[in-house]
């Protein structure tokens, strides 16, 4: 099998490829001369980039290339850098050279020599090989050990393809799922939708400053996610400044400029002293507005400006004040429905609506409810400083109720968390028994019961069976069937599949069932009224 061709191209070294005249010339390391020294490393074609003003000096080394190894073509291409210390000219000016150059690595092998040349154009190249702009390993020169050594010193050939070293793919590996699990705050949570929603704001928090919106229903953990998209980001050195957390739903009149944008003295009655403001505070950190749904026009004004533009006026001031933050949004509001009535701007939504993330409720994840559980035992037993277990009567019947059709979770994951601590208050030797979850269990339903009295509750309609069915066949509906059909259209919107709406609505029963056929269930009752997944997700 015949020998495929290798090519390296490289710098010219201005310094370290001089050497003295005549003879003596041999006795100095030079690494591009070195380069084609090794008996086993045949190469056929040298590409040598210099400027101009070297032209002697590459005529000279490629006399000696030559002499030593009479099988290597050098090719001189001239390459004008300005300055070799920019990045941007130099990068750019190898850019160029890399798209008119004429690789085939179908035919041949490509090094690129990253002994030579500035720092800058070191970088540079590497870049260029890292991004594949350029098909080439490196190769790195490196001078005898001793004076009186082999005057060829050494070579070592660097492959970026990241893919061939096992040890750092599972590194990288071990990293991304660290930081999963960080920002699951060590919850093995097993719903696929919220671990695939999980994985892309771990992508995002490390890839970018931009902002990002959090939304989801009360207690659904946006503030909690907040927290550990920073603690993630500054694990990594992103950020150097701090968390700061603003609930917009408490800021009202002169006291919302103040609190976010600061005041100076005497910008208001009663503004004795001036104050820096939570944006200047949240300078090189995160600023976490949570209910920004919340915020007054006014106040959305500035903010939008102090987002894109870094900088803002305080209160009463003439003089603007810099401040580089990121900034997390959260919301259980509708904003594109405040936007059409007024309430928040168009612009700013735009602006903040770059990465949304929906965080699903606890009743859409009844398979996260016992992680959940071993969660909230932990952390409320290193609150009351006891080991807290629960009995396996009392945790399947918990269980049971949790995910059951009955279980309202109006309040989400802070319903659940108060749950638990509640049972774990009351219970004796850190034990939780039947009788705690029996007594909790109704306290649960009597409370919900309450929230549905004080509502009125039959479940307001959205509207969408009056589009999905029209509204003569929607008249003809008995309200019993009305409300749980809008239950069944409501859980089918947010699920990808027939499989998992059905495990949503029908996790009570699946345990007493040999088999389980959730979709064919479903798909049944969706017919009878003449609907498909399809047509309720299209809406």
């Amino acid at each position: 099998m015949s020998r495929r061709r290798l090519t390296v191209l490289g710098f010219l070294g201005s310094t370290l490829d001089q050497g003295r005249r005549g003879p003596a010339r041999w006795e100095r390391w030079r690494p591009t001369v070195s380069l084609c020294q090794h008996e086993d490393l045949l190469i056929d074609r040298l590409v040598l980039l210099h400027g101009s003003r070297y032209q002697g000096l590459a005529r000279a080394v490629a006399a000696d290339v030559t002499q030593v190894s009479p099988e290597t073509a050098v090719e001189l291409e001239v390459m004008e850098i300005a300055d070799p210390w920019d990045l941007e000219e130099t990068y750019g000016a190898l850019r160029d050279f890399a798209r008119r150059y004429p690789f085939d690595p179908t035919r041949e092998d490509y090094l690129a020599h990253i002994t030579t040349g500035t720092h800058i154009a070191q970088i540079s190249l590497f870049l260029l090989v890292e991004s594949r702009h350029i098909p080439a390993r490196l190769i790195q020169t490196s001078p005898p050990p001793t004076p009186d050594g082999n005057a060829s010193g050494s070579y070592t050939i660097i492959d970026l393809d990241l893919s061939r070293y096992d040890s750092i793919a599972r590194r990288f590996q071990k990293e991304r799922t660290e930081g999963l699990s960080f920002l699951k705050a060590g919850i093995e949570t097993k719903n696929a939708a919220y671990n695939r929603l999980i994985e892309r704001v771990e992508q995002v928090a490390i890839a970018s400053r931009d902002p990002v919106l959090l939304c989801g229903p009360t207690g659904s953990g946006k503030s909690q996610l907040a927290r550990r998209i920073y603690e993630l980001k500054k694990t990594r050195r992103q950020v150097g400044g701090e968390l700061v957390e603003v609930n917009c739903a408490t800021l009202r009149g002169d006291a919302a400029m103040s609190t976010l944008f600061g005041h100076v003295r005497g910008a208001y009655t009663g503004a004795a002293e001036a104050r820096g403001g939570m944006l200047r505070k949240a300078d090189k950190g995160v600023l976490f507005l949570d209910e920004i749904g919340e915020l007054g026009l006014d106040e959305q004004a500035m903010l939008l400006r102090a987002i894109e533009d870094k900088t803002f006026f305080p209160v009463g001031s003439d003089k603007e004040v810099h401040s580089d933050f990121q900034l997390i949004a959260g919301t259980n509001r509708d904003l594109v429905d405040r936007v059409v009535s007024g309430r928040f701007r168009e612009d700013l939504l735009a602006r903040i609506n770059l990465w949304t993330f929906l965080l699903p409720g606890l009743r859409e994840r009844p398979e996260d409810i016992e992680p959940n559980l071993e969660f909230e035992l932990e952390r409320v037993g290193d609150d009351l400083k006891q080991r807290l277990t629960i009995s396996r009567e009392a945790r399947e019947r918990y269980l049971t109720f949790a995910r059951s059709a009955d279980a309202r979770w109006s309040g989400n994951f802070r319903d659940f968390g108060a749950s638990l601590r509640r049972m774990a208050t009351l219970c004796e030797g850190g034990r939780i028994s039947l009788s705690e979850v029996d007594d909790e269990i109704e306290r649960l339903r009597t409370h919900w019961r309450s929230e549905r009295a004080a509502a009125n509750e039959a479940p307001e309609s959205d509207g969408s069976l009056d589009r999905l069915l029209g509204a003569g066949r929607l008249a003809a509906l008995d309200r019993f069937d009305r409300i749980q059909l809008e239950e069944v259209v409501r859980v089918c919107r947010s699920a990808r599949s027939l499989s998992e709406a059905g495990r949503v609505l029908f996790a009570a029963s699946r345990a007493n069932r040999a088999t389980t056929n959730d979709a064919d269930r479903l798909r049944k009752y969706l017919a009878r009224y003449g609907l498909t997944l399809q047509t309720i997700q299209a809406g």
